[in-house]
């Protein structure tokens, strides 16, 4: 079974998240933010999968829809959008154990002896069903997925770090900020002993299931690691989202991300090629289909249905649905979400350190 939980994701991309969840923030020209955990767990062949949300799910629950995309949209089973619903007058849960608690429904009524936990914050194409095949070899209460950065960056300050033994076993789960072992968010347990933790925070009044059920058992559970040798982002700041989505720009890390054995699914927008005018400059872009290009582009990210008219010059910038770049406008370094408007000769420009970011269904 798989829990995408979302109740300890706080809106950390500002503006972007103003009326949606991190989760539903749109990455990479055509996907959200949430749409590589769920095709993590479908590929690895998990069809019972809920997603825990508290805050600004509307836009979350308006692309996931039935879950036909991701191929849950079942008579048994598949996608369970679980928004908040505390109507147990004798429950005493807090934090996300109240999710937890509160949908044990969803549980109990499931076949599967295992559970899947995962945010949405961690950008990755991970071979689940190997991660699960290295739990049932090394017999352990709960596999934790990490992932080794070569360098470590900004947004990984507050991540949580693994420290093992040669074996992988689990010793420490630290925020050392020098070490690159860091825990995705993303781990396996059996699902008897994930409700025992759960009943056992809620008895000792604890509000987080990771951390006080298992980061603080560390001595009473047999934890290992999996680690993740692909493509790996953490998007945790406005910072990170654009840096992450500018690198993607790259070729051989866009093929590390999309071009694996397992396919990234999203919602599906049937939509025109990009139509390009003659006489115009496009570079090292990716540009989604529907677009009508008129201006110049070079090192952007250009998402469904935008318009750039003519004399308009976008440079190292993510331009999300529907937005309208009018004649002479000059945008550089700028987030900008769906369906704004930049007039004409506007010029807005930010930095690749501190990006600058437009609030959807605004007008410039």
């Amino acid at each position: 079974m798989g829990v995408v939980n979302l109740d300890s994701e706080y809106d950390f991309l500002q503006e972007l998240t103003y009326f949606r969840c991190g989760a539903a923030v749109p990455f990479a020209g055509r996907y959200r933010l949430i749409d590589f955990t769920l095709s993590n767990m479908c590929n690895a062949g998990i069809r019972d999968i809920a997603v825990f949300t508290r805050n600004k799910y509307r836009s979350l629950m308006d692309h996931l829809g039935t879950g036909a995309e991701w191929d849950l949209d079942r008579k048994r089973g598949g996608l369970f959008i679980l928004p908040p619903d505390w109507n147990d007058p004798t429950d005493v849960s807090k934090g996300d154990l109240q999710h937890f608690h509160n949908n044990r429904d969803f549980f109990s009524r499931g076949s599967s002896q295992y559970v899947c936990v995962s945010g949405s914050q961690f950008v990755s194409n991970i071979p689940l069903h190997e991660a699960f095949r290295h739990h049932l070899q090394t017999e352990a209460d709960i596999t934790l997925i990490t992932k080794t950065f070569p360098t470590l960056e900004e947004e990984h300050r507050n991540c949580l770090k693994t420290e093992h033994d040669e074996y992988g076993w689990v010793t420490a789960l630290t925020n050392d900020k020098t070490n690159p072992a860091v825990f995705s968010g993303m781990y396996i347990i059996g699902k008897r002993l994930f409700l025992d933790l759960v009943e056992e925070c809620i008895s000792r009044g604890k509000e987080n299931l990771f951390h006080d059920g298992i980061k603080n058992n560390l001595d009473k559970l047999h934890i290992q690691t999996y680690q993740h040798e692909g493509y790996a982002a953490v998007v945790n700041s406005l910072e990170s989202y654009y840096k992450h989505n500018m690198r993607l720009l790259d070729p051989e890390k866009y093929r590390e991300l999309f071009f694996s054995d397992h396919v990234v699914y999203t919602k599906i927008k049937d939509e025109p090629p990009v139509k390009y005018n003659s006489h115009i400059e496009v570079k090292n872009s990716l540009i989604a289909n529907g677009c009508v290009i008129k201006g110049e582009v070079e090192n952007s990210i250009i998402f469904r249905g935008v318009k750039i008219d003519h004399g308009a010059k976008v440079k190292n910038s993510i331009v999300m649905q529907r937005c309208h770049i009018e004649e002479g406008a000059v945008l550089e370094d700028v987030i900008i979400d769906k369906d704004v408007t930049v007039s004409k000769n506007r010029m807005i420009i930010g930095a690749k350190e501190q990006p600058y970011a437009i609030a959807k269904r605004s007008t410039i």
